[in-house]
């Protein structure tokens, strides 16, 4: 029998910004899951969010591709810039589709995608950024990108039309003993990966983990807007213990070889 996927999602402003540009969406129905982080200020960074994630359901509802839908939601975006005069709007995107239990991500810019496991964190996904471009050239370690003050500066997002846009693509299958952790740079930001990898070996559910994983980056300083998405592959449910154990722990011994 197929397994279910199981999924938690949560976005909040953070500690300085008084509005949330980022946007979530969570649709199984089409084994669907993205983060839009919107840019060009409050009103058009959340109406470019809004209305790429909703160009990206249309579209992959309709028959698209994931690459097809994410083109089709930048090509909206756009069109409603040039109609309402608002030519700084624009957004991230990261987005994921199942099918069973192979994947299919595509993102632009520097929002995430991360594979998890009790030992291990794996970013999928290849920041559109100028310091990863910087890093990739071996001008610059991961150290210093971190805190540097261009970390910010991406090079592609949905809304840009100086250029052609380009899709990154990865494709994968997720393991019963694996999270897929999808985020905005409000979180990576603030939390490095072993951080991230911690946090996913503790919590006792996903919507535990998603709850701690916001609060521990307005912790560290929230200082942009935080939106995450956890999904795994429905596990069977672990036997009674004495002591609680990890949710990806219990992933790993509630299934028999």
């Amino acid at each position: 029998m197929e397994q279910a996927l199981i999924y938690a999602g949560h976005s909040v402003p953070g500690r300085v910004r008084e509005h949330n540009e980022d946007a979530l969406l969570c649709c199984p129905q089409l084994n669907l899951w993205a983060i839009a982080d919107g840019m060009g200020g409050h009103q058009c960074g959340e109406v470019a969010s809004a209305l790429a994630l909703q160009a990206l359901q249309t579209g992959c509802a309709s028959g698209l591709e994931l690459v097809e839908a994410v083109q089709a939601a930048n090509r909206e975006i756009l069109a409603v810039a040039r109609a309402d005069e608002q030519r700084g709007m624009g957004t991230t995107l990261v987005a994921v589709r199942f099918e069973g239990a192979e994947f299919s991500i595509a993102w632009v810019g520097d929002s995430r995608v991360y594979r998890v496991s009790a030992g291990h964190i794996e970013q999928l996904t290849h920041d559109h950024s100028w310091v990863q471009m910087m890093i990739d050239a071996g001008q610059m370690s991961p150290q210093v990108a971190r805190s540097h003050p261009q970390r910010n500066v991406i090079l592609q997002c949905l809304g840009r039309d100086e250029q052609p846009l380009q899709v990154g693509v990865q494709h994968g299958s997720l393991g019963e003993q694996e999270l897929l952790l999808l985020c905005s740079d409000g979180l990576t930001g603030e939390l490095e990966d072993v951080q991230i990898q911690q946090l996913c070996s503790n919590a006792h559910t996903l919507d535990e983990l998603v709850t701690q994983l916001l609060a521990r980056a307005n912790e560290m300083g929230g200082k942009d807007n935080i939106s995450c998405i956890v999904l795994g592959r429905d596990a069977a449910a672990p036997s009674v213990e004495t002591k609680p154990r990890g949710l990806l722990s219990r992933l790993f011994t509630s299934r028999k070889p």
